[in-house]
């Protein structure tokens, strides 16, 4: 061979090189900061904050200290070192059928996601139709069952580019009506009008009124909830040593802005005896325009919140779906009617059956007699069975880095072992005191309350994956369709 032929055939080699190793497309700490804020940070949860005023404060941060910063960075090293999301973690550090427990829970949330978050867009799009409607069993049942329906049919078409609503959302139905709200807030009381929830240091912290009282930290856990989705985008980071504690701190002070501020702006302007836990929002910026002489607002700022919910919902109607769909094709923990896709390769069967345990469960708004009291009740269900896969994911955390302590990972949590305590311990207490009435239920049956949370956070969330494991069959093993599935997740 000629050196001319040497050289031709290093530079050929150089460039298959290069064309094989493409280079990796990282991106800042501050946009992974901004992503993460976009998935967490919400409106929603606000009017149930102002109804404590000045000590929603407390109520926000605590939660934030004690479970929004260990879920971050403990599940930033498992993503960084072990692909295939909270299945794969927990299987690896504890068991497969743990694994599988862990990715129910996962999915099974979302059941009682939906509920909530559509009983919030019934009552915002009431504002927009008839202000009375809020209040309306019936009305809220009906726009959940159609919403929900409309969002299966919408996904069952593999419709794309859904998931660009999500980053519209935030902008449109979030950081604008909340700076607006906070905005008119401040001017409310620069004009001189008193504030409805008192403002002094003595209200920084909640009022006692025994265990129910704690109550009030449970919802929050699941505003921060969904930090192990993020964790993904660790290994985008050129130092994520560095890097993504960076990210976390800053997207934890702004969602803290973003939870905080408007649920304060709500106090100054409703009073806590008046405020609707799913039409809040709409109940504040109602009142505030009316000051202001600008109600024709009201409507679109309702739409807009609207809009933005209805997108929420859709990006995440089939993703945590997809990945208990595939493991169950991977190890046979479905029966096959349920891992059937049709014709766009949608899982369309399984999209169904969660639909009907839905439109049950929105008859719940119709049966409960306050919307308020069906709101709260699912809220704790939904963050009840989601602690359930985090008490996994801490437990797993711990046995990777003691059994795989070799294994690479592309970020270490600084005191993983202490983080998952903490973690551990905050959400574990969060699950139990789930069980108990908070204060505002102190009118009602605390037996009827927790033989409504207990039926549903237990037996959907430990239950029934139970009841699939106990009876799976060989035959529901279908590797060769997961490895199909797993291709067309990655390209969709």
């Amino acid at each position: 061979m000629s050196a001319a032929d040497a050289t031709a055939g290093r530079a050929d080699a150089a460039g298959m090189a290069r064309t094989k190793a493409p280079a990796v497309a990282y991106i800042s700490w501050i946009a992974l900061a901004l992503m993460t804020t976009a998935s967490v940070a919400s409106l929603r949860p606000s009017p149930t904050m102002a109804v404590y005023g000045l000590a929603c404060i407390f109520l926000y941060v605590v939660p934030a200290i004690v479970f929004l910063l260990p879920t971050s960075l403990v599940s930033a090293e498992l993503a960084s070192g072990w692909k295939g999301g909270v299945y794969n973690w927990v299987s690896t550090g504890i068991s497969k059928p743990m694994g599988f427990l862990a990715v129910w829970c996962q999915f099974a949330m979302t059941i009682f996601y939906y509920p909530t978050l559509l009983g919030f867009v019934a009552s915002t799009l009431a504002y927009v139709i008839n202000p009375a409607l809020a209040s309306s069993g019936v009305w809220t049942a009906l726009v959940i069952v159609v919403c929900y329906w409309s969002g299966v049919f919408i996904s069952s078409r593999g419709t794309k580019g859904v998931a660009g609503l999500a980053s519209w959302g935030l902008i449109i139905g979030t950081l604008i009506p909340g700076a607006l709200l906070v905005l008119l807030g401040a001017v409310f009381l620069g004009q001189g009008n008193e504030s409805a929830a008192p403002m002094t240091a003595e209200n920084l912290l909640p009022q006692w009124a025994g265990l129910a009282s704690l109550v009030l930290i449970v919802n929050n856990f699941l505003s921060y909830s969904g930090m192990e989705m993020n964790a993904v985008h660790v290994s985008s980071l050129k130092n994520p040593g560095k890097e993504f504690p960076r990210a976390i701190f800053l997207a934890m002070g702004l969602v803290l802005l973003i939870f905080i501020l408007p649920a304060l702006a709500i106090s100054w302007i409703v009073p806590a005896e008046q405020l609707s836990l799913t039409a809040g929002v709409m109940q504040a910026f109602d009142a505030v325009l009316a000051v202001f002489d600008s109600q024709w607002l009201t409507p679109i700022i309702g739409i807009a919140l609207v809009a933005a919910s209805l997108g929420g919902m859709l990006t995440w109607l089939a993703g945590p779906s997809k990945g208990l769909l595939l493991i169950s094709r991977q190890e046979g923990y479905l029966p096959p009617f349920l891992q059937k896709l049709n014709k766009n390769g949608v899982q369309q069967n399984l999209l169904v059956t969660q639909g009907i345990i839905t439109t049950i469960i929105a008859l719940g708004y119709a049966l409960i007699p306050q919307v308020s009291s069906a709101y709260w009740i699912f809220s704790v269900i939904t963050t009840q069975v989601y602690l359930i896969m985090y008490l996994l994911m801490f437990v797993a955390a711990v046995r990777l880095r003691r059994t795989h302590a070799d294994h690479p990972r592309g970020f270490r949590a600084p005191l993983l072992v202490t983080m998952c305590v903490v973690g551990f311990t905050a959400s574990l207490a969060a699950l139990l005191v789930g069980f108990i009435p908070p204060s505002q239920f102190s009118e009602g049956n605390p037996l009827i309350y927790f033989v409504i949370v207990a039926g549903g956070a237990l037996g959907l969330g430990l239950l029934v994956p139970w009841l699939f494991y106990r009876f799976r069959k060989p035959s529901w093993k279908q590797p060769d369709a997961a490895a199909q599935t797993e291709a067309e997740v990655s390209g969709s």
